[in-house]
């Protein structure tokens, strides 16, 4: 593993504001690399990390839904933060998931988190009640009490069926322990009107995740993006978030161009609610850097999928590699 802690890249800076940490850049939520149901790919998951980091991402976000945090036992959960934290040995920031219908599990794992050396954890509302607004601030406000470390909100409705309107997420920005958010929701007006009411706190970090709308959501504001395929191609997105950050709109758009190709092809093969996270864990292991294994209750492509994701893999990174990324 590299160990070269004289090319680490300033990952965040302190507000003097509200002494917070300030994020930004592309975090990729990490996948979890694994060779059986509850057994971690120890050596994929040291490659994977090389491969992000090499590429020049700014964080890693492990155990969220790309990392199929839910469908991982609590042993296995904990002993991820572990081995993450010390592969990457201080290398940049490790943000770990918390989310869970159990406020103390959650507690438990960002104690693990802190423990380890991680910067900051991540925790969407519980998703199994369906808490109003002033119910969800309480919870929030409960878990800050509790926590050893700040926490980043995570707006995902789709999951959760609850979202954190732009008014809550205002009442719980005044809370330090309280950095950013990560939007999942891919409704741009919901994330528009986030940066708008957010403007004038600068030190609260705003984060999306849908990449096919992360060059845009930068140009118009936003801090960066938690984008599952800088897990394949790290020095795309983080070009690609270094063009909009500087308003270059002719490289956005060729580089943009390439992430949607790889949304349409990677992601959208067969018919499943599942094909994202299928084609990225297939796509890293046609790579040679880890196993496609997926817990249950999901399942890594079959065969015929397998040879149209090689084929559209191949096609994605010769055009990859004639942009030139430096």
């Amino acid at each position: 593993m590299a160990q070269n802690h004289a090319v680490t890249v300033l990952l965040y800076t302190m507000s003097t504001t509200m002494n917070k940490p300030k994020f930004q850049g592309i975090i990729p939520p990490m996948i979890t690399p694994l060779l059986e149901e509850d057994q971690i790919d120890i050596l994929g998951l040291e490659r994977l990390l090389d491969h992000m980091i090499s590429g020049g991402i700014h964080g890693i976000f492990i155990l969220g839904t790309t990392g199929e945090s839910t469908s991982l036992s609590y042993r296995l959960r904990h002993e991820l933060v572990r081995l993450t934290c010390k592969m990457v040995n201080g290398r940049l920031p490790v943000l770990v998931g918390i989310t869970d219908t159990a406020a103390t599990e959650s507690i438990r794992l960002a104690n693990t988190a802190k423990e380890e050396g991680a910067a900051a954890v991540v925790a969407a509302p519980p998703y199994y009640f369906n808490l109003g607004q002033p119910e969800l601030i309480e919870y929030y406000e409960y878990l800050i009490r509790k926590l050893p470390l700040p926490l980043f909100l995570y707006n995902m409705p789709s999951h959760t069926k609850i979202i954190i309107e732009p008014n809550t997420v205002k009442t719980l920005s005044n809370y330090k322990e309280i950095i950013g958010l990560k939007d999942s929701s891919a409704n741009n007006a919901y994330f528009n009107n986030l940066v708008h009411k957010m403007k004038d706190q600068p030190d609260f970090s705003l984060f999306v995740g849908p990449e096919e709308i992360m060059a845009e959501t930068v140009l118009l504001g936003a801090d960066g993006g938690v984008n599952g395929g800088a897990n394949m191609f790290p020095k795309l997105y983080t070009k690609l978030y270094e063009a909009a950050k500087t308003g270059d709109i002719t490289r956005v758009k060729e580089l943009h161009s390439v992430v949607m190709q790889i949304s349409s092809q990677l992601y959208s093969l067969g018919h499943y609610g599942s094909s994202y996270l299928k084609g990225i864990k297939g796509a890293l292991s046609l790579m040679g850097i880890c196993s496609d294994y997926m817990a249950s209750p999901l399942h890594r492509f079959r065969a015929e999928d397998r040879e149209k994701l090689a084929c559209n893999l191949q096609r994605i990174q010769e055009r990859v590699d004639q942009l030139q990324l430096r």
